[in-house]
């Protein structure tokens, strides 16, 4: 088990639960472009960050990827929220819409993988 300041143990039974229960442009995204380090580093699954459960971390760029669902469309104020108390933990974050991942891959990839060479720099 890793030890460090931003990763929360209470959280675990949680993320392991929404592992299991993926949506479907979370599972695209992890399988198509995330997965087996095909970006050149790994990223881990519903990762306990502080309070919150991150979709997608990469804890060697500091990165955390969110996947969108409808519901975010009325939380916008909790996710800017979150997204300032993560990079007060010196993440950053990107966001994707659900309909972003299953309608336009490419564009999103090429964010990602945008964001990871600039991290190279």
């Amino acid at each position: 088990m890793e030890q460090n300041n931003f990763y929360n143990k209470h959280l675990k039974p949680f993320a392991r639960s929404l592992r299991s229960d993926a949506t479907k442009a979370g599972i695209r995204l992890w399988c198509e472009v995330l997965s087996k380090g095909k970006t050149g580093y790994g990223f881990l699954r519903q990762r306990p960050i502080g309070n919150y459960i991150a979709d997608f971390m990469c804890k060697e760029l500091k990165l955390i990827i969110e996947v969108d669902g409808y519901s975010h469309n009325f939380k916008t104020v909790e996710d800017q929220e979150r997204d300032e108390v993560l990079s007060n933990l010196g993440f950053t974050v990107l966001r994707f819409t659900d309909e972003e991942v299953m309608k336009d891959l490419s564009n999103v990839e090429r964010t990602i993988r945008a964001f990871v060479a600039d991290s190279q720099v």
